[in-house]
């Protein structure tokens, strides 16, 4: 191929494959290197130019095995996939997906794509849990409209019924109709605040969201608990509703409070709030040159294993006394910032991770 030939195919390349999450790199018949994507760039830790004519079997030896088919003269030109080990300087090897395919017309390239099998696992899960909460919290929103009307029929009944009862015995019976009727009630009504609020964007900075939480939460758990900081200073501002963002982790930081109630009886509950830059990050579906994640960690016991997969689902709860409705708001309040959040938990260390993206989707 024509050396401006090859140059233009690089640039239409480039333009086309860094909108993709998926890392693609080009190779030539000895499995070196011609160019790469930035999601190669950032799967494998180095830039363009230091991987160009880097040898590809270094960070995953099969690939020689793959290219030597390829150059064989009876060899079927069909794409190859397989699942390989991908070794990385100062990483542990890991599991991807890896398909290679002759690049038409170019003279022997491959095109050598690679997927990492957690992160294409974990986002198929997203996005089965991202489906099931939207119709999990639409059938929430419309049984909440529907409860309501007969909701204030009963309550009104019962409050006539009582004005004509003359006994204290039976007048008993209409206070605990009433009383019901305005638990539920407020039970709707908060099923409802996410919907009904109307959102103010703004640039937020988020270190003095988490410092304002920070100061509430240490004013209602003011004995055995720590809550340390561990900022990224360089963090830009987010694009939100602060309100809304002091609502996301405000709801966090109690829950972590309250899951480390044993903890800070012996004055040993701790609390870490951690700020960093990612890059390169798949949100909701869409790529993201940069995103702001936020880590809210706690020392507490953990998450029952039974409660992980539903711990986001509306009215899922597994604490005494509990609602199940501060973590679907959570949820909904972080979706509606275009963001995620995963949990990682066991034992002795419960880790919400949050992210905002920085930047419009690429």
């Amino acid at each position: 191929m024509p050396r401006s030939a090859t140059n233009n195919f690089y640039a239409h390349l480039q333009t086309a494959a860094d909108f993709l999450s998926t890392s693609i790199l080009v190779l030539d018949r000895f499995a070196r290197i011609c160019w790469c994507n930035s999601a190669a760039e950032s799967l494998l830790g180095c830039s363009r130019r230091s991987l160009k004519g880097t040898d590809a079997g270094l960070f995953m030896p099969q690939v020689r095995q793959w290219v030597e088919k390829f150059s064989q003269k009876d060899a079927k030109y069909s794409p190859y996939s397989a699942v390989a080990e991908l070794a990385r300087p100062m990483a542990e090897p890991e599991p991807v997906h890896a398909s290679i395919s002759q690049i038409a017309g170019s003279d022997g390239l491959l095109l050598l794509e690679i997927a990492e099998v957690e992160k294409a696992m974990k986002l198929a899960r997203q996005e089965q849990e991202a489906g099931m909460s939207d119709a999990t919290r639409a059938l929430l929103r419309n049984l909440a409209h529907e409860v309501k009307n007969p909701l204030g029929g009963i309550r009104g009944a019962a409050q006539l019924l009582e004005s004509e009862l003359s006994s204290p015995e039976q007048r008993e019976y209409t206070e605990v109709i009433i009383a019901e009727a305005d638990r539920l009630q407020a039970l709707v009504d908060r099923l409802l605040i996410p919907y009904r609020k109307e959102r103010h964007v703004d640039e937020v900075n988020l270190h003095e969201v988490l410092e304002r939480v920070r100061n509430l939460v240490l004013a209602e758990f003011p004995q055995g608990l720590k809550i340390e900081r561990d900022y990224d200073v360089s963090v830009p501002p987010v694009k939100g509703d602060r309100e809304q963002l002091v609502q996301i982790f405000l709801n966090l930081l109690r829950n972590a409070a309250q899951a480390t109630s044993r903890l800070r009886l012996e004055d040993r509950a701790e609390i870490l709030l951690r700020t960093r830059v990612a890059r390169q990050c798949v949100i909701q579906r869409k790529r993201y040159k940069l995103a702001l994640n936020v880590h809210v960690i706690d020392n507490g016991p953990g998450i029952d294993e039974a409660m992980k997969e539903k711990i986001f689902y509306p009215l899922v709860t597994g604490r005494d006394g509990g609602t199940g409705l501060g973590l679907s708001i959570v949820q909904t309040y972080v979706e509606q910032h275009a963001g995620s959040i995963e949990v990682e938990s066991h034992p002795g260390r419960t880790d919400f991770s949050i992210l905002f993206p920085l930047s419009n989707p690429l």
